[in-house]
């Protein structure tokens, strides 16, 4: 077992930690719970962030081939979807814990479908759930089994790869869509529309 996976494990623990927290978001029926779960999501993400660039910037400030160096490479695929948490997911769960505790003072409080569909949109579950993903390759390489020796393996754990991502994207654009029809006001149909015609 490589000296690195010392550093890799807590990185890929925070970021699969919060990945979980994201998906159970939208299932959440009561505003005080939504606002618990995204308190903690937020302190995932934030604590995943920190330890990705730490882990990051001080690969690229080291010279020699040291553990940190290392696990930097092994997070140089996460560091893109790491900037879309950072630029997207950290914003999006900030305002939708604000919305959670303006519902949140009574204990049982039902979440409004606006808030669930809030929690579902993809740019809250996908940039974690996609760098939660990527930290998986680094871990498992750590650990010693290298995955991509050959040609013939990284063709299809690319493919795999992409398709994962694919399907995540298209499971968290159908559940915020649900949910946001949900949302929105019954339309009242109008009464000239009803009457019947009259010659």
């Amino acid at each position: 077992m490589a000296g690195h996976l010392i550093v890799l494990l807590p990185v890929a623990a925070v970021w699969v930690a919060a990945a979980v927290v994201a998906d159970g978001l939208p299932r959440l029926d009561r505003a005080r719970a939504l606002r618990r779960r995204t308190g903690w999501l937020s302190a995932l993400t934030r604590t995943g962030l920190a330890l990705t660039a730490a882990v990051l910037l001080v690969g690229l400030q080291s010279a020699g081939d040291t553990l940190v160096d290392r696990a930097a490479t092994g997070l140089a695929l996460t560091a893109a979807p790491a900037l879309m948490v950072a630029v997207c997911t950290v914003r999006r769960v900030r305002r939708l814990r604000a919305g959670a505790g303006a519902f949140a003072r009574a204990p049982e409080t039902p979440a409004p479908h606006g808030l669930r569909a809030a929690g579902a949109h993809p740019l809250i579950g996908l940039p974690l759930q996609v760098t939660a993903l990527t930290t998986v390759p680094a871990v498992v390489s750590a650990a010693g089994v290298d995955l991509l020796a050959g040609p013939a393996v990284t063709g299809p754990a690319i493919t795999v790869g992409v398709l994962s991502v694919g399907a995540i994207a298209v499971r968290h654009a159908l559940r915020h869509n649900r949910l946001a029809e949900r949302a929105m006001p019954a339309a009242v149909d109008s009464p000239r529309a009803v009457r019947a015609l009259h010659v």
